[in-house]
């Protein structure tokens, strides 16, 4: 062994949370941007459209009358035809 010994760097102790979140809260505001586009886009528009393509040919009045034949309703009597 040499008798030369290396010193230890001395630990940062103060500003460390200040310079982490420079780097980590811009990132993770970016990601969460993104991720709600992704949502957005994805998701609820491709949902919003099925629903507007299901009402735009649904007739309300039609189903009733299939349930009703089908004896689904008790307060509205199906057809004995």
């Amino acid at each position: 062994m040499s008798g030369v010994v290396a010193r230890l760097a001395k630990p940062q102790m103060r500003g460390h949370l200040g310079k982490r979140l420079r780097i980590h809260l811009p990132i993770a505001f970016g990601l969460s941007i993104l991720t709600a586009l992704g949502y957005k886009y994805g998701v609820m528009e491709p949902r919003k459209q099925a629903y507007a393509n299901f009402y735009k040919n649904y007739d309300a009045l039609k189903e009733f009358e299939a349930m009703r034949k089908a004896g689904v309703f008790e307060s509205a009597e199906p057809d004995s035809k």
